[in-house]
């Protein structure tokens, strides 16, 4: 089995993007709402933002292990990448994003978008890898 360095990488850079565009453009507002972030002020939320650095380099880290495990699964078991996106989804990520939202201390009220939030961005990440796999594998 050859490792492809270049789609791993790529599938990484793209779950990023996903991730980022997912927390922001798309759902950055309730993101903020669902963990009380409107109700700080704006100097206290850009103190926030501008020690986010370490996080955001720790979630580069934990994406490319996503891609190099997504990429070696694509590759030992033949199966389709979009087919494997969605095996794990349902398999493995929601299951443990639900726990980790209703045992996390999530406010009831915001228990279903949450778990929605989170689980959305992780399908949507999880294929956005397989679309670099894809043409890529």
């Amino acid at each position: 089995m050859q490792i492809n360095f270049l789609a791993i990488i790529l599938a990484a850079v793209a779950q990023f993007v996903v991730g980022a565009v997912w927390y922001s453009a798309l759902f950055g507002k309730l993101w903020g709402r669902i963990h009380g972030f409107d109700k700080l002020s704006k100097e206290t939320q850009q103190e926030m933002m501008s020690k986010m650095g370490p996080f955001y380099g720790i979630q580069a880290f934990v994406t490319l292990i996503t891609a190099i495990v997504f990429w070696l699964f694509v590759n030992y078991t033949g199966w389709n990448p979009f087919g494997l996106a969605a095996f794990f989804w349902l398999g493995f990520v929601v299951p443990a994003q639900v726990s980790a939202v209703i045992f996390g201390g999530t406010e009831p009220k915001w228990l279903v978008k949450k778990i929605a939030v989170q689980s959305g961005a992780s399908l949507a990440c999880l294929l956005a890898a397989a679309v670099v796999f894809h043409f890529l594998a």
